[in-house]
């Protein structure tokens, strides 16, 4: 069967937007309604004539409205193949009514989780005859359409006043696909919360993960890949997916990567004085903290102003006028910020494609959570690195201890070697990043890359010393031979962070000793790969 005329109509809907008008435009085509409890009395306070389900199977609706629609009455008006003659000789031996159109959507679990509720509650708003009522109407949208979402009224007012009041099969193949994506989700987020909530399951059995398409991207990190943007189903944090965009082009699959590295590392700072962070490739290429975002900016982007020309740039506070003309001074496909101020949008408004992005907030740098990875045949599954270290955790491990100003400098260089790829070597000097070396095969390789760009910087601005000079130095992980740790020290590095746990700890300690370092242990690890 190709067209299917709309005779009867079975609502029953949590989310009531657009209720009165859908349900007065199908009354006007003839179409009997039928409804069950808070559905049919806001289309009976519309106006409209209404038949109970109870009235459909005989039975009242009972405990506590769990039981009203999982009925023979019901599910064989929607499950009938209605060309088989079997099928058509139960409907008439049993007196089942066909029903063409099912509108539907499902308790506010997630919404009722959002909120805190409690446990009790938050089983009652599990909805179990609406996904029944879904899946029995999507299973024969040869016969039947099914509408599950409030967004898809105007959709199906055009098919109706398009097919003389039926819908094509098309159509109904089209929403009969919509609504099975729908339960799978509804069911995804009860189990995650049933695993993660209710029974403190870090790594359940199985791992249900789903969400919703926001934007098909134009490609993905190159031109023949294809590339969409999700969001998770269920709770999950803010981040650069639910930033508003005031101005400029589509992001890019790549736009958006970018962002999301630029965003975490500046959210380290929240809440902290002005902060900026610059990123390319996903590495940060100029991170600084001053007294005032403009300041902060220069700072940050002395660092590599090279790898800066065509980067994204994240700041933490309010982002104003004179930083947004400093940014504008060379090539930014992206900028990041909380807010932005009237005199700043004047200024970006005048680079038409630049994407401006405002997140309202910065998320939180230590919340937990899950980061999935594919991998051939698999997905890889880890908390996520939230891990922190303070003043206290550090153990000095060498003759010299660092003064406050190279234990200052330390850490921030710490905190921007965990979002810098492996093997990550930070230099850092008065609260900036003086040179980065990212995802080098060995430890030496980057601190001399890093030591390298440095150079370039005094160069390029006229310094007398690159800033490497009296700076900290961080490494994500462990120095595995004293080669590292020395190209950093021949850079001018006076301190060390790094985490120690090397098999040639001892050999290292005794480098630094010997080159007269200040060296911190932490304990802790932050690979990124």
């Amino acid at each position: 069967m190709t067209n299917v005329p709309i005779g009867r109509a079975l609502l029953s809907v949590s989310d009531k937007t657009g209720l009165a008008d859908l349900g007065g435009k199908l009354a006007k085509a003839g179409v009997e309604l039928v409804s069950t409890g808070g559905t049919a009395r806001a289309l009976r306070e519309s106006g409209l004539l209404v038949r109970d389900v109870s009235d459909v199977t005989g039975f009242p609706e009972m405990m506590d409205g769990r039981v009203k629609t999982l009925h023979p009455l019901i599910h064989g008006g929607l499950l009938a193949v209605r060309d088989n003659p079997e099928h058509a000789a139960a409907m008439e031996t049993h007196e089942i009514g066909a029903t063409d159109l099912v509108v539907v959507n499902l308790y506010p679990f997630e919404e009722t989780v959002m909120r805190g509720a409690d446990r009790d509650t938050i089983i009652e708003n599990i909805d179990i005859g609406g996904p029944s009522m879904v899946r029995s109407a999507a299973k024969n949208h040869a016969f039947v359409t099914i509408v599950t979402d409030p967004a898809d009224y105007d959709a199906l007012y055009a098919e109706l006043a398009a097919n003389d009041g039926a819908t094509t099969l098309e159509f109904r193949k089209k929403m009969a696909a919509k609504a099975f994506a729908a339960t799978a989700a509804y069911d995804s987020m009860i189990s995650q919360w049933f695993a993660f909530a209710d029974q403190r399951q870090l790594f359940p059995d199985m791992l249900a993960v789903n969400g919703y398409r926001r934007a098909e991207l134009r490609y993905g990190e190159n031109p023949h890949q294809r590339a969409a943007l999700y969001t998770p189903a269920g709770p999950h944090g803010r981040g650069i997916a639910q930033a508003e965009q005031l101005q400029g082009k589509e992001l890019s699959y790549n736009n958006y990567n970018d962002a999301d590295a630029a965003l975490e590392l500046c959210a380290e700072f929240k809440g902290g004085e002005p902060a900026v962070v610059i990123v390319k490739h996903a590495n940060p290429c100029g991170v600084a903290q001053a007294g005032t975002l403009r300041e902060a900016w220069q700072r940050a982007l002395e660092c590599d102003s090279v790898s800066a020309f065509g980067g994204i740039v994240c700041v933490n506070s309010e982002l104003d006028g004179p930083t947004a003309e400093a940014i504008c001074a060379i090539f930014t496909e992206v900028v990041i910020a909380p807010s932005v101020s009237e005199e700043a949008k004047a200024v970006f408004a005048k680079k038409k494609n630049l994407r401006l992005l405002v997140t309202g907030d910065l998320p939180d740098p230590r919340r937990g959570g899950l980061g999935v990875k594919p991998i051939t045949g698999g997905l890889l599954v880890q908390s996520r690195d939230n891990g922190a270290i303070s003043e206290a955790d550090l153990k000095v491990v060498t003759k010299r201890a660092p003064t406050a100003q190279e234990l200052r400098d330390c850490l921030f260089a710490w905190t921007v070697a965990r979002h810098v790829k492996s093997n990550a070597i930070v230099y850092a000097k008065d609260g900036a990043t003086a040179g980065i070396g990212a995802g080098q095969m060995n430890r030496r390789d980057s601190s001399r890359i890093a030591a390298m760009k440095a150079a370039e910087a005094a160069e390029t601005y006229g310094w007398a010393e690159p800033r490497t000079r009296g700076s900290a130095v961080a490494s994500d992980a462990f120095f595995p031979f004293a080669d590292g740790l020395l190209a950093a020290a021949e850079a001018g590095a006076t301190a060390v962070i790094q985490p120690g746990g090397s098999i040639r700890d001892d050999e290292v300690i005794a480098a630094a000793d010997e080159a007269g370092l200040a060296m911190v242990f932490t304990g802790m690890r932050h690979f990124r790969h």
